[in-house]
């Protein structure tokens, strides 16, 4: 695992191909250790290297806390979207995550659409950690 998730071979899903790359960041002016709140955001890129336009319909998030407490994160979309991804393009957002100690791990997967024959498919998101200065884990 590293701290980043990247998708470098697109992961070939009923004949669609999506790679995801993840690039977490401790947020220090955001975060308040005294008070176990470790705020981390995420970048995440979504290419579509399909001949179809994806479009992004959901997402779930494991995120499991150095303390070994696990969150199960569901919804529509992503920051209050259901992009549509034409072929050779790419959707990028940003959120965050808060935990409550310096490191943690985030996983997941994304519900898409391929757009040409309405047919849903499941793309993975690779474990990245998160971590704060200092933190070897």
């Amino acid at each position: 695992m590293s701290d980043r998730a990247s998708g470098d071979d697109p992961v070939m899903t009923e004949g669609v191909a999506v790679n995801v790359e993840v690039e977490p960041e401790f947020r220090p002016e955001e975060s308040a250790p005294e008070e176990e709140r470790y705020v981390f955001s995420y970048t995440v890129t979504v290419h579509n290297a399909s001949r179809h336009s994806i479009q992004l319909m959901a997402r779930h998030w494991t995120i499991t806390q150095g303390s070994g407490k696990v969150q199960d994160v569901r919804g529509k979309g992503v920051v209050g979207q259901q992009p549509v991804i034409a072929p050779g393009q790419h959707f990028r957002y940003t959120s965050r995550a808060i935990l409550d100690g310096p490191v943690g791990v985030m996983q997941g997967e994304y519900t898409c659409v391929d757009t040409a024959t309405q047919r849903p498919f499941e793309v993975p998101i690779a474990p990245f950690r998160l971590a704060g200065p200092n933190q070897v884990h």
